[in-house]
């Protein structure tokens, strides 16, 4: 009987602590409150793109997190942030999940992250008519060479990897690393290769010749990182949408 009375609790314990887990998770506030939080930079083209006159988002990254809002069955709330507070947010509860953002052992240290559904390469751009300065990464890696970058992001990170050489000018964003290059205020930047082809369509930039893709990254959203429930939810969904052709498709439409 002691035995039995011991299973007992102990079934009713776990039974209490998964109620409590789901009482905590971010799903259950969602579908209480009926508001997927999202946190979105809109400066990162095409992933999520603000627009200043109507404050609307549109994007790769906007199309995605509406499309989990719809089968959540709730609305989306698109939470402005920036690269360097990105993290912070999430983790401070601001919002309950983050548009694309690179898989770094940084960012893992204090937040989750979902499972992978996109990845980029990095490679370093500069203006048309300086094109003929530069060949390879060590023609970048030169003093006297400007590169820009944007506070907090990954491509600061490997900005200061790449190039310790060189000066290094650092922007908070809103400013992005590029804008300084087109304006002539400084010659190199780096980005991925989804900015980048965007870029090179819109603006007079091309990838420095002879300097190859640099630094595979995963993407996913990021997450709680104690909240396995909601960490579980979106997984299953990122699933379930990749068999569905969903990402394939918005891949196809923004032209990643």
């Amino acid at each position: 009987m002691n035995q039995f009375w011991k299973a007992a609790a102990a079934a009713v314990l776990g039974l209490s602590l998964s109620s409590a887990a789901l009482a905590q998770s971010a799903l259950n506030e969602i579908l209480d409150s009926g508001v997927l939080k999202v946190g979105t930079t809109g400066d990162w083209n095409p992933m999520t793109l603000r627009d200043p006159a109507t404050n609307n988002y549109k994007g790769y990254d906007i199309d995605i997190t509406t499309e989990l809002a719809n089968d959540l069955g709730v609305e989306v709330e698109y939470v402005p942030t920036d690269w360097k507070t990105l993290v912070n947010g999430v983790v401070a509860g601001k919002y309950h999940i983050t548009g694309s953002a690179s898989i770094s052992p940084p960012r893992m240290k204090v937040a989750g992250f979902s499972d992978s559904y996109i990845a980029v390469e990095l490679f370093p751009f500069t203006t048309s008519d300086k094109a003929d300065r530069f060949d390879g990464y060590d023609s970048i890696n030169q003093q006297g060479v400007k590169v820009a970058t944007t506070l907090g992001t990954t491509f600061e990170k490997r900005v200061r990897e790449w190039f310790p050489n060189a000066d290094i000018k650092v922007v908070e964003a809103p400013a992005r690393g590029f804008q300084e290059v087109l304006a002539g205020r400084a010659d190199v930047f780096i980005t991925s290769n989804i900015e980048g082809s965007t870029l090179e369509a819109k603006f007079p930039v091309v990838r420095v010749k002879n300097a190859g893709p640099r630094a595979p990254s995963p993407i996913a959203m990021l997450l709680p990182q104690s909240d396995q429930v909601w960490i579980n939810y979106v997984n299953n969904w990122i699933q379930g949408k990749q068999a569905q052709g969903f990402f394939d498709a918005n891949r196809e439409k923004w032209g990643l």
